[in-house]
């Protein structure tokens, strides 16, 4: 494993989950070690404390990979007087690097929502708010010749995928016309001789956070010295990033039924629920953690039941007879969050273990 560094785990966990679809006030990403160090073990964990680093020294892991970051606002010392300061600090002095994946695993497709989704057998999963400003489209202007050579190029960089469609494109035929001046060292045409070349003008969809390698990959593969094109911010709703999933049941059951169910697939103690309604459960919605902002999106979806947390007791009010809310908890929602990275990087590092931690985080307890 000393050929593994900690910028390959990173990578790896940030083509799958951007740190760009993560919320604005988070703080996932890598929170203190090397990058360039080698990886001596992994220790995947839903909070990340002292226990949690005693732990990962115990067992020769330098690298902690936890959901909820230990710092989300600025420290302004480090003396050990709170339970982050004293995280942070033996983290440092042991050198423990530690790994944050929250809001941007929240917001995929295949992340926190879909693995609760998939413990209690829903179907037919989509994301419940999808998220606007995550897409941009690329135009851009390629000799017909050279057109399928760089569209497959565009398409390797993630360009051209729109829900289960990949290789998407819009092309239309026209004129090029250009001048080559001064230094100019054309792939068409002579130094200060006006020129017409038949182009292909090339439209293709991506997520905006691969701007910058699919513009390098352009430029790359492009045959012209100059490469014509733009970048068009979209407002199109991304059905592969957002809030929450919604999905199906295969049969519909009575409400007690599915609050027994979920209760035993979720290993849960103990569920706060609003009033049982007669309508039989169906469509169920899934926010991982604090979801109480979705309940309206759940409803609008015709939801029967919505699975959250973090739910006040005036906000129990808001299902007003339309849905059954069925608050789990905040650490119960989340602690199978822990299966879902360790088959993730199982696929991509299947040589070495990924521990888990034995640490139980939840703070919250139960008579």
């Amino acid at each position: 494993m000393a050929d593994i560094k900690i910028k390959d785990v990173v990578n790896y966990l940030e083509a799958w989950a951007p740190p760009s679809y993560q919320e604005e006030y988070d703080n996932s990403g890598l929170i203190t070690g090397d990058m360039n160090a080698p990886v001596t073990g992994i220790m995947v964990t839903l909070d990340c404390i002292e226990a949690v680093i005693q732990e990962a020294i115990e067992s020769q892991c330098n690298l902690v990979i936890a959901h909820h970051p230990i710092i989300f606002r600025g420290l302004k010392k480090l003396t050990g007087g709170s339970y982050i300061e004293r995280t942070i600090i033996k983290a440092v002095k042991n050198n423990i690097a530690i790994y944050a994946i929250h809001t941007n695993l929240d917001n995929i497709a295949t992340g926190v929502n879909s693995e609760i989704a998939r413990r209690i057998g829903l179907h037919n999963v989509k994301i419940l708010s999808p998220r606007k400003t995550s897409l941009s489209k690329l135009t851009t202007f390629v000799p017909i010749d050279s057109s399928d050579g760089v569209l497959q190029v565009l398409y390797a960089t993630g360009a051209g995928q729109i829900g289960n469609y990949k290789d998407c494109s819009f092309q239309l035929q026209g004129i090029g016309t250009f001048t080559p001046t001064g230094m100019a060292q054309p792939h068409l045409g002579q130094l200060n001789q006006p020129e017409r070349v038949s182009e292909v003008r090339i439209e293709v969809v991506f997520n905006t956070h691969d701007e910058k390698a699919l513009i390098a990959a352009l430029k790359k593969h492009h045959p012209y010295e100059e490469v014509a094109y733009y970048i068009t911010p979209l407002l199109n709703e991304n059905h592969e990033v957002g809030s929450g999933v919604i999905g199906e049941l295969n049969n519909a059951i009575e409400p007690i039924e599915f609050l027994r169910r979920l209760k035993s697939s979720m290993n849960l103690k103990t569920i706060r629920h609003t009033q049982l309604l007669n309508n039989l459960v169906k469509r169920v919605a899934i926010c991982g953690g604090s979801g109480s902002f979705l309940l309206s999106k759940a409803i609008q979806a015709s939801a029967d039941v919505f699975i959250s947390a973090d739910f006040k007791y005036h906000e129990f009010f808001d299902a007003d007879n339309r849905i059954i809310i069925a608050d789990i908890g905040h650490y119960e929602s989340e602690v199978f969050t822990k299966d879902l990275i360790q088959r993730v990087l199982m696929e991509k590092f299947p040589s070495f273990a990924i521990n888990f931690s034995k640490t139980v985080t939840n703070p919250i307890s139960y008579l």
